[in-house]
This record gives C-alpha cells, structure tokens and sequence, in this order.
C-alpha cells in the first residue's frame, strides 16, 4: 500500500467534493473551483469531512498513481483553503516590473521590456518594482507562471544578476583571476 496514497485528506468548513463524472473530481470552495482527474482502477470514497482514495487493482501503474492522485487532491483542497504563492525577485542595475491590468511588463536588461500575460486564476502582486508575488489557488499553474516568468532571466553565477525565487540560494563562482603566472 502507498504510504502518501493511504493518507485520509481532510476537508476544510466550505469545502464541497463531488464526482462529475466517473473520471472527474469537482472540488469547489466558495465561488472557486478546481478539477482533478480520477484514474482508472481508483476509487475515491467521499465521508463528512475527508477523502480517501481506494485502489481497485494491483498492477504497477495502480500502485503508481495512487500516491500522486492523493497528493493532486490534497494540493487542490489545500489552495482552495489556503491558496499557493511563490516569490520571485529581480535582481540587477535597471531591472522592474510593472503591472498593468493582466499584463506584467518586465524590463530585464534586453533592448525591449518583456509583456507576460497573466493566466486566468492567477493574481500577481509587485512590490517595489523588483518583487513579484504570485498566488492562486492551482499550485501547478502558480508554479508554471513563477517559471515562466523567472526563464525570461534567469540568474547568473557571476554577478547573481536576473531573477530567482525569494528563497533560493545562488552559488557564486569566482571571476577571472587578474595577472596569473606569466613566464
């Protein structure tokens, strides 16, 4: 038995769970909604209060996606209660953000400032033109948008120079050493 698969989900107050058809899981919080797909030979069973999901069969791709659909599902309780964010941070001489409307125009550096179209579900919120926070309540939408947008520069090792993720850590090389050994 999976040991993430077996785990009982626990359902936040609010937090509606209905099969909309034997394939799709419609879990809705309040005004938003989120979609997880079931796969075959699993079985979710729905009590007051939590999900649990039952496996039907023994093969390996079963046993293989037992794990993963709970962990889908949990994270999509999860950002309906909570939400997901991430935090992204430019860094260098002229580099910002600016948000306006849906778009999110980014000067990094390149003879023309980039526009990122911001996706449906995501909110994005820019913090002295060098941070970004992004939220949602889809954690694989919050971290492909956190992706995109930090690919347009990502940083480099020299002069940590481009943008990262709040938390990350950059390792910095060392730049050529002037004068050598010259004979």
């Amino acid at each position: 038995m999976s040991r993430i698969g077996k785990q009982i989900i626990k359902l936040e107050k609010g937090t509606e769970v209905s099969l909309v058809s034997t394939r799709q899981v419609l879990i809705k919080a309040g005004s938003k909604s989120l979609h997880v797909p079931l796969p075959e030979n699993l079985e979710l069973k729905i009590e007051e209060g939590s999900l649990s999901l039952i496996r039907l069969a023994e093969d390996k791709k079963t046993r293989s996606l037992h794990g993963l659909t709970r962990a889908l599902l949990q994270n999509a309780v999860t950002g309906l209660s909570k939400g997901w964010s991430k935090s992204l941070e430019l860094n260098g001489v002229g580099y910002r953000a600016v948000l306006s409307g849906q778009k999110l125009e980014l000067n990094l550096g390149y003879s023309h400032p980039i526009v990122y179209k911001i996706p449906q579900g995501i909110e994005i919120k820019v913090e002295k033109q060098t941070k970004l926070h992004i939220t949602g309540v889809d954690k694989e939408l919050v971290g492909l948008t956190a992706h995109q947008i930090k690919s347009y520069r990502p940083v480099e090792p020299y002069l940590a120079k481009g943008i990262k993720y709040s938390d990350e850590q950059v390792r910095r090389k060392a730049g050529k050493s002037g004068g050598g050994d010259k004979k």
